[in-house]
């Protein structure tokens, strides 16, 4: 497989995309069905893009509180761990992107460590955990990427489902 090694072939990364272009990425990725072999292959793409691009990254996906996948490329740390268990915590709160999350907050003048009332030591609303949506089922985990700038670690994990999700 072939992929684009720029890290964001077609996002402008000084654009911040608006609170309808990140609902439309949540209603618009969804899958099938999503199993043990789907978060391997999602998770092996994720890591074949990082690669390619020298991303460093730790990688993550969970279901319904279970991790199914896994990695850390180099150039990655323990605290990029710590940063994907807070921002899956938002989605799994809140049943949205953890980016998307955040900008709703933003979008209302405030931040949502000033206003969520949530620890900030266990929830992040920062880019790069997405909900894993199934049809007809909703949201049953999160897949979520750490280690670079928060609206690039989003648009990351937004491309490689819209690869995935393509293909399937």
């Amino acid at each position: 497989m072939t992929h684009n090694t720029e890290l964001t072939p077609k996002f402008h990364p000084e654009i911040t995309p608006s609170l309808e272009e990140l609902q439309a990425q949540q209603r618009r990725l969804v899958f099938r069905r999503f199993t043990y072999e789907d978060a391997w292959a999602l998770g092996s793409l994720l890591v074949e893009l990082a690669r390619e691009r020298q991303a460093p990254v730790a990688i993550d996906i969970h279901r319904a509180g279970q991790q199914l996948f896994h990695a850390a490329l180099p150039g990655s740390a323990p605290d990029n761990d710590a940063w994907i268990a807070r921002k899956r915590r938002v989605v799994e709160r809140y049943g949205e992107a953890s980016y998307l999350v955040g900008a709703r907050f933003r979008a209302k003048g405030t931040t949502f460590e000033d206003s969520s009332r949530l620890d900030p030591d266990r929830y992040a609303a920062h880019g790069g955990s997405f909900p894993i949506t199934v049809e007809g089922v909703g949201v049953i985990g999160a897949v979520t990427v750490s280690g670079l700038p928060q609206l690039q670690d989003h648009r990351f994990v937004v491309e490689a489902l819209e690869e995935f999700l393509r293909e399937d």
